[in-house]
C-alpha cells in the first residue's frame, strides 16, 4: 500500500499575526539571533511585512568576523536561520529548522548592516518552505547572501521537553511569551 504524499498549500497569514510594519519582538532575551541580553549576539531587529514576509536587519560587529574584517559564513547562516524562523510569528506555528541552504554571493564587511527580506512559499504537510535575500547597507543594496530553508512544525511541548529547564522556565515566565504560546497552532 502506498501512502499519499501531502499536497503543497499556499500558506496563509494568521489573523493574530503582527500587522505589516509592526516589530516582531525577541522570542527569548538570551537568543543569539534576536536576544538583547546576548553579549555577542546579532541583536537582530525584525519587522512584519505584507503577506507572509518579514524584514530583518543586523550590523556585523567585530565579534561576528571570520576572516579579518569580514563576517563569518556560519554567522551569516545563523542570521538567515533567525530571520526565516521569524516567519513563525506570521503563521502562528511553532517550528524548527529542518534544512537550511545558504549562498554567499559577496563578502559582508564588519560594520556593515545586512538587510534581510524573507518570505514563506508553501506548506507541505508539516514542512514550511521559505526563502530570503540579504542586501548590504540598505534594503535595495547589493545582494550579498541568499538562503532557502525548510522548517518543520512542532508542538510547543517540543521546546519544554528538549530545552534546558532553567532557560525554558525563564522564557515561559514572560507574559508576552506565555500569551503567544496560547495562540500558536500546530498541524498534526
Amino acid at each position: 500500500m502506498t501512502t499519499a504524499r501531502p499536497v503543497a498549500e499556499l500558506p496563509e497569514r494568521h489573523p493574530d499575526a503582527p500587522a505589516p510594519g509592526e516589530p516582531i519582538g525577541s522570542h527569548y532575551h538570551r537568543c543569539f539571533g534576536c536576544g538583547e541580553d546576548h553579549r555577542t549576539g546579532l541583536h537582530m531587529h525584525v519587522t512584519a511585512g505584507a503577506g507572509l514576509t518579514i524584514d530583518a536587519k543586523f550590523t556585523v560587529t567585530e565579534d561576528h568576523q571570520g576572516a579579518p574584517g569580514l563576517a563569518h559564513g556560519g554567522l551569516l547562516t545563523a542570521a538567515f536561520d533567525e530571520a526565516l524562523g521569524s516567519l513563525a510569528w506570521l503563521l502562528r506555528k511553532p517550528m524548527v529548522t529542518g534544512r537550511l541552504e545558504t549562498d554567499f554571493l559577496r563578502p559582508v564587511p564588519v560594520g556593515t548592516t545586512l538587510y534581510i527580506h524573507a518570505h514563506a512559499d508553501k506548506i507541505v504537510g508539516r514542512k514550511i518552505h521559505t526563502r530570503a535575500e540579504g542586501r548590504l547597507g540598505d534594503p535595495s543594496g547589493q545582494l550579498a547572501v541568499r538562503a532557502a530553508a525548510i522548517f518543520v512544525t512542532v508542538p510547543i511541548e517540543h521546546f519544554v521537553r528538549h530545552g534546558r529547564a532553567e532557560d525554558v522556565a525563564a522564557a515561559v515566565s514572560r507574559p508576552d511569551i506565555r500569551e503567544a504560546a496560547k495562540t500558536f497552532e500546530v498541524n498534526p
